[in-house]
C-alpha cells in the first residue's frame, strides 16, 4: 500500500520534532555554523569554569544533533525509497563524524586530569548533572588513547557503521523471495511482512515453504551478506583491540558496566535447561499430530478455531486493560500516545520492517509497527509501548545526561508488558482450550526470546572469537557452525531443514553486537517482575515504577535489583526455569 492512502490517524505525528524540512535545515545550519564554538576550550580543560562551560555547550550541540538525526532516521524509515530523507540522514551522519572528531579533545583532556580532581568534580554540586560522567572517565582511563589518536579514531565512524546500513538496504530494498505454495497448491507472494502470519498458519505446507523461502532468499546472497557481517565483526575487533580489551565481548560488557558472568550464566543455564524446551517440543508435536515436529512448526497454532484477528483499536483497548495494574498515570500516558499519534501503525511500500520504539530527549517517543491484526501484533504493540513508556518516564524524570538507559535493561519494560498481557489473557480465558492457547503463546515467547536469542548469542560470540583467533569465518564455516548449533539446541527429535543454516544471515540485531542475549536476560527479569506484580506484590510494583524513571543513574544490574531482580545470582535463573517447568506441567494437563 502507498503511504499516502493510509489515514492520518494511523501515521505518527513528528511535528513536535520538526514542523517541516525548512525547520530541520535551519537547525542543521545552526549546528554546522556554531559547533566550532566549543573548540575554544581545547587545551583549556584544567579548571572548573572552562570545564563546566565546555560540557554545557557540548551538551547543547549534542542534543540538537540527536534531534536532527532521529528525525531524519524516522522519516527515512517511513519509506526507504524516498531519497529526500536518505539525503538528510547522510548529511547528519557526515556532520556527526566531523563533530565527533573535533570534540574528541574533551575526553582526552579530561582523561589527563588527576583522578582526585575528577572525583572532586563528581562531588561538586555545580557538576551534579555530570557526576557519573566524571566517574566514567576515571573508569575508562586505561582504554583511552592520545588526543591525536582519538581524533583519528573518531574519523573512522564515517565508514565503520556502514555495515548495518548496507544490510538494512539488502533487507528492505534488494532481497527477493520465491513465491510459496500452500496445502491447496495456491501460489502466494512472499515478503518480510507476510512471513509472520505464514509461519503461524495452521497450514503446515505453507509454514514449511515460507521457512524455506525466507531463509533461502538470504542464502542466495550468502557470500555477500557474510562479507558485510564480517566487516562489522572486523570493526568490532578493531575497536576492542585498539582500546586494550581482551575481546569484543569483554568490550561490550565493559561498556555497559555489566559483569561478564551475567552473560556466561545465561548461556550456561539455558544449555542446562534445554530439556524443558525439548519437552515442550514433544507436547507441541502431540498437539499438531505429526510424526516428527520440525523447526518450522514452532509457531504453529495450538488450538483450532481460536486464532483471532483484531482491529488496531481493539488491540489498543486490550493493552490498556491489561496494563492498568501499572497505575492510572501509566494508562493515561498510553492514551495520549494513541490520541496524539505517537504510533505509525500499518505497513506501506518501502517502510522499515518489524517494529521499534525511539525518541529524542523531552520529545514524545514514537513507535513503528507493521500491524496486520494477528495476536502477535497485539503483543508487539504492548512490547513497543513498554519501550516508549520507559523512555517517557526516564526522559521526564532525569536530566539528559542521565536519562538514556543502557541497552542491557532496554528489553525489560517491553517484556514486562508482554508478560502482563499473557497473564491478562489467561485470566480471561473461558475454558481449558483457550488457556492452552495462551499458555502456548507464552511458551513460544520462551522459545523465541530465551531459547532462540541465547542460540544467537552463542553464534555471534563464536563468529567474533573465530575472527579474533584466525579460525574459519567463511560463509561455509559460519553456516556449518550455525547448523550444528541448531542441532544442539533443538535436539534429536526436531527435524531441521537445510536452509536453516542461512538463518543467521537475516538477523539485523547482529549488527549491534552482543545485543541479542539481552532479550533473554530481559525476559528472565520481566517474568519475575510481572508475576510478582500480577500476584499483588506492591513492593515489586513500586520498585518497578521507580526503575522506569531512573535512566542510567545506576549500573544496569543495580537498577534491576531495585525492581527486585538479581541477575548476579544463579538462583534467579534457576527460579525462572523452575517456574517454566511448572507451567509445562500445566500445559501437559491441559492437553
Amino acid at each position: 500500500m502507498e503511504r499516502e492512502k493510509i489515514e492520518e490517524k494511523y501515521k505518527w505525528d513528528l511535528t513536535e520534532y520538526f514542523k517541516d524540512l525548512t525547520e530541520w535545515e535551519n537547525l542543521f545550519s545552526y549546528v554546522k555554523n556554531n559547533y566550532s564554538k566549543v573548540l575554544k576550550y581545547e587545551n583549556k580543560l584544567n579548571n572548573k569554569n572552562d570545564i563546566f562551560s565546555c560540557l554545557e555547550e557540548e551538551n547543547d550541540i549534542s542534543s540538537k544533533m540527536e534531534l536532527l538525526y532521529i528525525y531524519a532516521s524516522l522519516k527515512s524509515k517511513e519509506n526507504s525509497k524516498n531519497s529526500t530523507y536518505q539525503n538528510l540522514l547522510n548529511k547528519i551522519e557526515k556532520l556527526s563524524v566531523e563533530i565527533g572528531e573535533k570534540y574528541s579533545f574533551i575526553d582526552v583532556e579530561l582523561n589527563d586530569l588527576d583522578d582526585e580532581f575528577l572525583k572532586q568534580l563528581s562531588q561538586d554540586k555545580d557538576f551534579k548533572n555530570y557526576d557519573l560522567f566524571f566517574l566514567d572517565i576515571i573508569k575508562n582511563k586505561k582504554h583511552m588513547l592520545s588526543k591525536k589518536e582519538e581524533k583519528l579514531l573518531a574519523k573512522t565512524g564515517l565508514f565503520s557503521g556502514q555495515f548495518s546500513s548496507i544490510f538494512d538496504k539488502i533487507d528492505t530494498a534488494d532481497i527477493k523471495f520465491d513465491d510459496v505454495l500452500d496445502e491447496k497448491g495456491n501460489v502466494l507472494k512472499m515478503n518480510n511482512s507476510v512471513y509472520s502470519p505464514y509461519i503461524q498458519s495452521a497450514d503446515r505446507t505453507l509454514r514449511k515453504n515460507a521457512f524455506i523461502s525466507m531463509n533461502g532468499a538470504y542464502g542466495k546472497l550468502n557470500h555477500t551478506i557474510t562479507e558485510v557481517y564480517l566487516g562489522n565483526i572486523k570493526a568490532d575487533c578493531f575497536y576492542s583491540q585498539i582500546r586494550n580489551f581482551k575481546s569484543c565481548l569483554d568490550a561490550s560488557m565493559y561498556a555497559e558496566d555489566v559483569d561478564i558472568n551475567v552473560y556466561k550464566t545465561l548461556v550456561f543455564c539455558v544449555n542446562e535447561n534445554l530439556s524443558i524446551f525439548h519437552k515442550y517440543f514433544e507436547l507441541k508435536r502431540k498437539i499438531l499430530g505429526v510424526d516428527k515436529i520440525a523447526v518450522y512448526d514452532m509457531r504453529a497454532p495450538s488450538c483450532d478455531g481460536l486464532e483471532k484477528s483484531y482491529s488496531y483499536e481493539q488491540a489498543f483497548d486490550i493493552v490498556l486493560d491489561a496494563l492498568k495494574v501499572l497505575g492510572d498515570n501509566y494508562v493515561d500516558v498510553l492514551k495520549t500516545a494513541q490520541s496524539n499519534r505517537w504510533i505509525d501503525v500499518f505497513n506501506n511500500d518501502g517502510k522499515d520492517t518489524g517494529a521499534f520504539s525511539w525518541g529524542a530527549y523531552r520529545k514524545h517517543p514514537v513507535v513503528l509497527l507493521n500491524f496486520e491484526g494477528i495476536l502477535n501484533d497485539v503483543f508487539t504493540l504492548a512490547h513497543e509501548l513498554g519501550h516508549s513508556m520507559h523512555t517517557y518516564y526516564s526522559n521526564n524524570t532525569q536530566v539528559r545526561q542521565k536519562a538514556g538507559y543502557e541497552i542491557f535493561v532496554a528489553e525489560v519494560a517491553s517484556t514486562v508488558n508482554e508478560m502482563l498481557l499473557v497473564n491478562y489473557f489467561m485470566s480471561k480465558a473461558k475454558d481449558n482450550n483457550e488457556k492452552l492457547y495462551y499458555l502456548d503463546y507464552l511458551f513460544k515467547m520462551f522459545y523465541s526470546t530465551i531459547f532462540r536469542q541465547t542460540l544467537f548469542a552463542e553464534f555471534e560470540e563464536y563468529a567474533h572469537s573465530a575472527y579474533e583467533k584466525g579460525d574459519d569465518t567463511t560463509a561455509e564455516g559460519l553456516n556449518a557452525y550455525y547448523y550444528n548449533l541448531n542441532q544442539k539446541y533443538f535436539g534429536k527429535d526436531v527435524e531441521l531443514v537445510d536452509e536453516i543454516k542461512y538463518e543467521w544471515s537475516r538477523i539485523p540485531h547482529f549488527y549491534t553486537s552482543f545485543y541479542v542475549y539481552k532479550y533473554a536476560t530481559g525476559l528472565i527479569s520481566a517474568f519475575y517482575i510481572a508475576n510478582k506484580i500480577f500476584s499483588g506484590d506492591t513492593r515489586v510494583l513500586e520498585g518497578y515504577r521507580k526503575f522506569l524513571t531512573l535512566g542510567n543513574t545506576l549500573d544496569p544490574v543495580s537498577l534491576l535489583k531495585i525492581a527486585g531482580v538479581d541477575l548476579t545470582n544463579k538462583q534467579t535463573f534457576d527460579y525462572v526455569f523452575s517456574e517454566m517447568n511448572k507451567l509445562l506441567e500445566t500445559y501437559k494437563s491441559l492437553i
